[in-house]
């Protein structure tokens, strides 16, 4: 067993751990037992942090999916225009893909596509994303259509990632960020 960690630093290890796990083996291929061996602690050491293995997986999807925003927000803040801009929060984006690739496969991967829970807490990062997204897109055109055009942004990025995960190479974020957003950029410009 592992030593002794004050509570939030044995919580953040668990987490760290069940990264790994349920991006290997999706939510029902992974079981407490697994996470618990991983992380070398008992099982009522993992039930003293988590109410189940549903609310670790929320709570990771939750962190996961805030490390995300934070890095395109941290990105984008301080561009001085909208190329920079979107060429920032792809390469935050397509970065933090290579650097967090189980994080990638825990919200993107297919253990989040079979559960309505799952499935909204995903879906409300996605939202977010694009919600911080809208208001950089600097074009004179409608708040829906901008919205609208936001989530498109986001799911190029999504698609693009998909992708490159799927093929299971190493890839250069700055490369698919500078394709990616030139693309993109050439789409808002013709607006």
């Amino acid at each position: 067993m592992s030593q002794r960690l004050p509570a939030n630093a044995r919580r953040e290890q668990i987490l760290d751990v069940a990264l790994d796990v349920f991006a290997s083996a999706g939510f029902h291929g992974a079981s407490m037992n697994d996470i618990a061996e991983a992380a070398g602690v008992t099982k009522p050491v993992l039930y003293q942090h988590f109410d189940s293995k549903r609310d670790l997986y929320k709570a990771l999807l939750d962190e996961v999916g805030q490390r995300l925003l934070d890095s395109i927000a941290k990105a984008t803040a301080e561009a001085t225009d909208g190329k920079s801009q979107t060429h920032l929060g792809f390469l935050a984006y397509f970065r933090w893909v290579a650097s967090d690739n189980a994080g990638f496969r825990l919200l993107f991967g297919n253990g989040t596509s079979n559960d309505d829970e799952f499935t909204q807490s995903v879906a409300k990062i996605t939202a977010s994303a694009a919600e911080a997204t809208a208001p950089l897109i600097a074009v004179d055109i409608s708040e829906s259509t901008r919205r609208t055009l936001a989530h498109a942004l986001v799911g190029m990025a999504e698609g693009a990632s998909r992708r490159l995960v799927e093929l299971g190479d190493d890839f250069d974020p700055d490369q698919i960020a500078d394709e990616v957003s030139a693309l993109a950029w050439a789409g808002l410009r013709a607006l």
